[in-house]
């Protein structure tokens, strides 16, 4: 009986953050076929007694050294053809991660200059800005690119896989507190509205943005302000919903 008679079940896990001014994802170098040299989302096979969250939340520890983040199932990725001589079903999650908490696990670092990585598409593993070619929730593939700019080849239907994460975030982002996965404990509504804009690709007015996130009752001031910065510290809030997203 030919191997694609026995699918086989895996999960990929899309890690983003948001920094820099861009949504970016990591991304593994594919040291094996299908897709050897190009780039990939970390991922792995489904135990036979495991569930799909554990798997996913096994790959994101092994592979990322990341725990306690924010993991949520996205789409079932099951196209006959979607792997080259073999019938191979994933089960497609996102993890949202601050910077501060990617900085702190040293994948910042690993993925651009200045850590052994020389940022370029040539790296094992980069954090890689997502390029979105559509509006609004469209929908579709997405491009990516390395941190020297060069455009990045990604493995077998990775490109559509992080493009429904970005159409995910983008119909949630009004009705659920997803922007806030994106930041640390505390933050500024500056920077609160750019995680916005990152998600969205576009920019938001100031004034009205800041007036509806002030009445939602989603977030409260902390009493405290920034530190060490150039210009005046801007006070600093923290999310007052823990309802999962």
């Amino acid at each position: 009986m030919a191997s694609h008679d026995h699918p086989s079940l895996t999960v990929d896990v899309a890690i983003l953050t948001a920094t820099g001014g861009g949504l970016h994802a990591l991304l593994v170098r594919r040291d094996e076929d299908p897709g050897r040299g190009r780039y990939a989302l970390p991922g792995g096979s489904v135990g036979r007694d495991e569930s799909l969250d554990l798997a996913a939340e096994r790959v994101l520890a092994a592979k990322a050294g990341l725990e306690g983040v924010f993991l949520e199932q996205l789409y079932t990725f099951g196209a006959p053809d979607r792997v080259p001589r073999a019938r191979v079903v994933t089960v497609a999650h996102y993890a949202l991660v601050d910077e501060e908490r990617l900085a702190g696990a040293g994948l910042l670092a690993a993925a651009g200059p200045g850590s052994g990585g020389s940022g370029d598409a040539s790296d094992p593993a980069i954090l890689a800005r997502l390029r979105v070619p559509w509006l609004d929730e469209e929908g579709g593939a997405v491009g990516a690119e390395a941190p020297d700019g060069a455009a990045v080849a990604l493995a077998l239907d990775h490109a559509e896989i992080l493009g429904t994460a970005v159409k995910r975030l983008r119909g949630k982002l009004d009705y659920a507190p997803i922007g806030f996965q994106l930041l640390p404990e505390r933050f500024t509504l500056r920077r609160l509205q750019e995680v916005h804009e990152t998600i969205l690709g576009r920019r938001l007015n100031k004034d009205s943005f800041r007036r509806r996130m002030l009445a939602s009752a989603q977030i409260a001031p902390t009493g405290k302000r920034e530190e060490e910065t150039p210009h005046r510290p801007a006070e600093l809030y923290r999310f007052t919903r823990h309802s999962a997203v």
